[in-house]
């Protein structure tokens, strides 16, 4: 939630100073905090959690 407040705060000062671009980019970036808060509050329910880690094959034998 920290992180959301954080965002948000920064948004509002890229909005009063007139910075475009990194308004957007925070913008980007709320939404993709929102989703994880969101699967968070999933997971809490008993439902899993994607944290955006790759998923890694058997290791494969040396030659």
């Amino acid at each position: 939630m920290e992180i959301r407040d954080n965002l948000l705060d920064r948004i509002a000062e890229a909005e009063r100073e007139g910075w475009l671009g990194e308004m957007e980019g925070l913008r980007v970036s709320l939404a993709g905090a929102a989703s994880k808060i969101d699967q968070i509050d999933a997971a809490s329910r008993g439902m899993p959690v994607n944290l955006g880690m790759q998923r890694q094959g058997p290791a494969q034998p040396a030659q």
